[in-house]
């Protein structure tokens, strides 16, 4: 087996030391956790295979969960979706630990407090599924081009609405934008 097959986190078998898990990579040698402990491993030479199902492609052995786990992250991608962690890098640094707070007219209620960065997520949701809606819209079979235009408008109109919390984006590039 070579180097560059390996990845973190795949199952290994050692014909000496069993099954582990790859933890760390250099140039030559893999740092394989296996249950006696720690070991770097060549695997060139040393017998070692994985225990990770793996698919061919394009001449390659490739592991089945490499395949997967890039799929999926393109996918992740492709829709717009976003781990709550990645969504909080979007916000401004300046607003980081930051909280909204919302007083009522009446001084007799109780004004109410929200993190910014629970905040920030939900606003990027919003967007979020807008754009999967902006997707549908113009992938749907039984709509006519006219009618995707005027439901277009109106998510367009949605994004103008928003544009009042770009300044909570730290990069333009992510801010709402009313144009098509």
């Amino acid at each position: 087996m070579r180097i560059e097959e390996l990845h973190i986190g795949m199952k290994v078998e050692h014909p000496q030391y069993g099954v582990g898990v790859v933890k760390g990579l250099s140039e030559k040698a893999a740092d394989i956790l296996f249950e006696e402990g720690m070991r770097s491993v060549s695997p060139e030479g040393s017998h070692l295979h994985t225990v990770d199902p793996v698919a061919t492609v394009s001449g390659q052995e490739v592991s089945l969960w490499q395949i997967i786990e890039q799929t999926v992250r393109s996918l992740v991608a492709e829709l717009g979706l976003e781990k709550p962690e990645s969504v909080v890098e979007q916000l401004g640094s300046r607003w980081h630990q930051g909280r909204l707070v919302l007083h009522p007219a009446d001084p007799g209620l109780q004004a109410k407090e929200v993190p910014l960065e629970a905040f920030f997520h939900k606003i990027v949701m919003i967007r979020n599924n807008l754009r999967v809606l902006e997707q549908k819209i113009n992938s749907h079979k039984s709509l006519k081009e006219a009618e995707k235009v005027e439901i277009q408008q109106y998510v367009s109109r949605c994004y103008g609405s928003l544009t009042t919390f770009n300044i909570l984006f730290q990069n333009r590039e992510d801010q709402f934008s009313s144009k098509a």
